[in-house]
């Protein structure tokens, strides 16, 4: 049986690590209001754009747009999206589970696969089990910006115009609620428009200045950009999330913990004076 010192030492102990995890609970949920606002904003002016994009063209779709084309998959870019850091329950552990998943299905099918890791977590991850990773973009995990997400979302849209990706997907955790953060596989490129055959018939009447296939150069770019950008939002806030309720269960457990050890030092203290009693007695 422990001792009293050994008991108080280890509550005292307990304290300062609860201290520490309600600070970082606190820092997260200062961090989650930020980035849920941006991307909250971010994601109306991408889906917005997105509905813009589909109403003028659904009927005048160029179907030989660069960024439309519909090939062979034989050489796919997977893009992870993970944190910088840990202590955020499972978060990163979910995204190499699923990612691993996907390398595996894919040296299966013969499919060459290019990685592009955006957090330290997954890169190292990589590293650790001997798959080559582009690097370049790791650091963007920490501070989402609008620029950063164009450099990204410029070098995977080269990598498929130049014929070097037949497909390009994301793989990131959507934030749908404190609780829950959904694990998300998405395709970035070819970009999907609507079947002009099942569009609305009021797009038909539409005279569109500039021309559709001006309009589609300008605003497939413009839409690439955004979807990088909002998933590195979405995944960030995700993160946020993920670290407040771990650090909330962590709170929680050492609460239990704590007044286990206080029963088990109370515990232990009367049973020290009860032999003092009978020590003393004893004696008499």
């Amino acid at each position: 049986m422990a001792s009293l010192k050994e008991i108080k030492v280890r509550i005292a102990s307990i304290h300062s690590t609860q201290k520490i995890t309600s600070a970082m609970k606190m820092v997260s949920s200062a961090k989650l209001h930020h980035t849920q606002t941006l991307a909250e904003h971010a994601l109306a002016y991408a889906n917005k754009l997105s509905a813009i994009l589909n109403a003028l063209l659904a009927t005048k779709v160029d179907e030989d747009s660069p960024y439309t084309q519909q090939r062979e998959v034989r050489q796919v870019v997977l893009v992870a999206f993970s944190s910088n850091t840990g202590l955020c329950g499972t978060f990163n552990a979910n995204v190499w589970k699923e990612l691993s998943a996907l390398l595996h299905k894919y040296e299966e099918a013969g499919i060459t696969v290019r990685i592009y890791p955006v957090g330290k977590k997954i890169a190292d991850e990589l590293r650790k089990a001997g798959y080559p990773a582009e690097n370049d973009f790791v650091h963007l995990a920490d501070k989402p910006s609008y620029e950063a997400a164009m450099e990204l979302a410029t070098r995977l849209t080269k990598l498929f115009t130049d014929k070097q990706a037949d497909r390009i997907e994301l793989l990131y955790h959507h934030f749908k609620n404190m609780a829950e953060q959904v694990l998300t596989e998405k395709t970035y490129l070819p970009i999907t428009l609507p079947d002009s055959n099942t569009s609305s018939a009021i797009y038909a009447d539409y005279i569109l200045e500039p021309s559709p296939a001006r309009l589609q150069e300008l605003l497939f770019p413009k839409l690439l950009n955004l979807t990088i950008y909002t998933t590195l939002l979405d995944t960030n806030t995700s993160e946020h999330a993920a670290r407040m309720l771990a650090m909330q269960t962590a709170n929680d457990n050492a609460n239990d913990l704590i007044q286990q050890l206080t029963l088990q030092y109370n515990k232990t203290r009367q049973q020290a004076i009860t032999n003092e009693l009978l020590d003393i007695m004893g004696g008499q």
